[in-house]
């Protein structure tokens, strides 16, 4: 095998012989034990259904490259004993970054998805500027260099940011559009690795349903209350792209009659009262008002009141910070209905910064949603709060570019 980076890049070659047809298995033998975990020769000819000597003779090859290991004999009820193979964590390396609003995020990921490496970068803001293309650009190259793992041995590196992303073209159509090559074209020619370029929450949704889901979930929405709201959509056990990977903007569909002007420039969206930027204009409207808040000495002297401010002042009792959660908690709900009915999911998961609200949220959010849901359809459907960290888009982007690279 020449090198890692060509074996997995899987480009059309000449030689359709032997030697592509073993490569062409290898990496299905990869790909079912990082989906199922260890196997035996015995189960790889099986599933694969490719035959005893050649499963043999091909998985030694991968034992000899380091990607394999033998895990030595197993126990069976009798006969003989055959040995079990598992992939290995110190040769294939992912890289995920998540292009946060005033943050980077950076992991390194093995082929079994588990985090061996990560920084966070706190001084980053995200603009559309050119000088912010190239920190973005500068940051992961340094990244790369400096995490301590042979760049010969990171296979891919997933980028994913806020705002609409067309994964197939990796283009970003809120950041860097002025470009004639694509966001990912160019941080994939600074840095000299394959790079996906992913939307933020679908890449949180993925780690959330990865990571956190039982057995029995194939079916998840991931709904993400920040500053924004947006969804993820799973099914069948795959992220729901769209014809343009647009789908899951559900914090602009038309949801109000009101005159408030969404970013998106339409009226009337669900964002305009609902997202934790709603939330902090309407406590800032109600204390100039004359309501009265644990918060209005910070909006008095002038400071910027965010949306974790208003969580923190309804844990500490703050009647109008709760009431104004439990209101955006009941209009959710009543949108989440419309996702209920459509979907009909095993589970819905809420993230974000909203989610850290706890019940103040999540009570009226799960009545409302029982209220104006069909009931047939909702009582099966379970509700859970993110439990993931920060990282998750991080981490979800790295399993996304290895899903790619190794086939799943």
């Amino acid at each position: 095998m020449s090198s890692l980076i060509d074996f997995f890049n899987n480009q059309e070659t000449e030689n359709k012989g032997l030697l592509h047809k073993n490569n062409i298995i290898k990496r299905n033998i990869i790909a079912y034990m990082a989906m199922n975990g260890e196997a035996t020769l015995a189960e790889l000819t099986k599933e694969l259904r490719i035959s005893v000597p050649t499963i043999t003779k091909l998985v030694q090859e991968l034992v000899d490259e380091d990607i394999v290991t033998d895990l030595g004999k197993v126990e069976t009820p009798g006969g003989r004993r055959p040995n079990v193979f598992g992939l290995t964590n110190t040769t294939i390396y992912f890289a995920g970054v998540n292009v946060g609003r005033d943050r980077m995020t950076f992991v390194i990921t093995d082929l079994k998805n588990n985090i061996i490496h990560e920084v966070v970068d706190d001084s980053f803001e995200l603009s559309d500027r050119e000088q912010c293309l190239e920190k973005i650009c500068d940051n992961i190259e340094n990244f790369i260099n400096n995490c301590g793992i042979d760049k010969s041995h990171i296979l891919g590196v997933g980028v994913c940011i806020v705002g609409r992303v067309n994964t197939q073209l990796g283009r970003s159509y809120k950041y860097f559009t002025g470009y004639e090559e694509s966001l990912r074209d160019i941080i994939e020619r600074r840095i000299g690795i394959r790079v996906l370029v992913e939307n933020d929450t679908r890449s949180r949704c993925y780690a959330e349903y990865t990571c956190g889901r039982s057995k029995d979930e194939s079916n998840v929405i991931y709904l993400h209350l920040g500053l924004g709201v947006a969804i993820g959509i799973v099914i069948n056990g795959k992220l729901f792209y769209g014809k343009n990977g647009f789908a899951g903007e559900f914090g602009h569909i038309p949801f109000f009659d009101n005159e408030k002007i969404c970013f998106c420039g339409k009226r009337g969206c669900l964002e305009t009262e609902i997202s934790g930027l709603a939330i902090e204009e309407k406590m800032c409207e109600l204390i100039r008002n004359g309501a009265n808040s644990i918060l209005r000495p910070k909006y008095e002297r002038k400071e910027q009141i965010h949306i974790n401010d208003i969580i923190s002042a309804a844990r500490n009792d703050d009647n109008l910070s709760i009431e104004l959660i439990e209101e955006a908690g009941e209009k959710i709900g009543k949108a989440v209905a419309i996702l209920i009915n459509i979907f009909n999911p095993e589970t819905v998961i809420v993230g974000g910064n909203l989610a850290a609200a706890g019940d103040y949220i999540m009570l009226p959010l799960k009545s409302a949603t029982n209220k104006y849901s069909l009931n047939l359809v909702y009582k099966d459907t379970k509700f859970r709060q993110s439990k993931m960290s920060d990282n998750a888009p991080a981490w979800g982007v790295a399993m996304l570019i290895r899903n790619q690279i190794i086939g799943l």
